[in-house]
């Protein structure tokens, strides 16, 4: 399986979509699946304008459409019965395959996204051309009881899509990388399934994004990394044999 890791910089302002759809007519015959980052749609210090451009479901049909030719992994801010989610969307074969809306919402020190966003409910698992899959929005993973209730439905891939800011340097280089590091490398051996991260890079109102995507293996080594703090794209290939023999390993007590 050949995934595309878009770590970008969304503008705060709806031009994202086309700019995503550009990007997705690029990859479509060179990538099965492409994965954005957290509000890629969106950007991320939205505030008050979280009211004014986030979107309905029926405003995002192009990407119904492109999904024909490729999966699509896309973080954005969507409203739904009078409320607005912090969503992460899987659209495949021309629809909406299925829709997580982030449950965990960090309120503290730089981040204020409870005061604009509704909570999700739950993380679920769905099936996909490429077998049973979940995502998660950037806090969710940092939950106990979310990698607990992954690691029951040993999902084949993990998609964590974030807005992760740089924070806490230190003489050994990232402080926040070597935390995300450490619980992506967890949950990819707790749940016997290989974990794509994709984090956004650039500048907004005075936090800087680290970027860092990577694509973690069932046995928990990184098999692919982007650079810090750089735009890129990049599409790699999952050692899906790999895969298959840590699945039958960890199905055996």
């Amino acid at each position: 399986m050949k995934t595309a890791l878009i770590q970008n910089a969304p503008r705060l302002n709806r031009s994202n979509l086309q700019a995503s759809i550009k990007t997705l007519k690029e990859l479509s015959e060179s990538a099965d699946v492409a994965v954005f980052p957290e509000l890629a749609l969106n950007g991320y210090m939205l505030q008050d304008k979280v009211y004014e451009d986030s979107w309905s479901i029926e405003e995002l049909s192009e990407l119904c459409i492109v999904s024909q030719a490729i999966d699509i992994v896309i973080g954005a801010a969507i409203k739904e019965n009078g409320r607005t989610y912090n969503s992460a969307l899987y659209f495949s074969g021309g629809e909406l395959l299925h829709m997580h809306h982030k449950v965990y919402l960090p309120n503290y020190g730089m981040f204020e996204e409870a005061r604009y966003f509704f909570k999700g409910e739950s993380i679920e698992t769905f099936e996909t051309k490429v077998g049973k899959t979940a995502m998660l929005v950037c806090e969710d993973l940092w939950r106990a009881d979310s990698i607990a209730a992954l690691a029951a439905e040993k999902p084949d891939i993990i998609y964590v899509i974030a807005n992760s800011p740089a924070r806490d340097f230190s003489d050994d280089g990232l402080l926040i990388e070597q935390q995300w590091d450490a619980i992506l490398r967890s949950t990819a051996l707790l749940c016997s399934a290989y974990v794509v991260f994709v984090n956004r890079v650039g500048f907004e109102d005075g936090l800087g994004f680290w970027g860092g995507s990577r694509v973690i293996t069932p046995t928990g080594e990184i098999e692919y990394q982007l650079e810090r703090s750089v735009p890129s794209v990049k599409t790699v290939g999952l050692n899906r044999s790999l895969h298959a023999v840590q699945k039958w390993m960890a199905k055996i007590d």
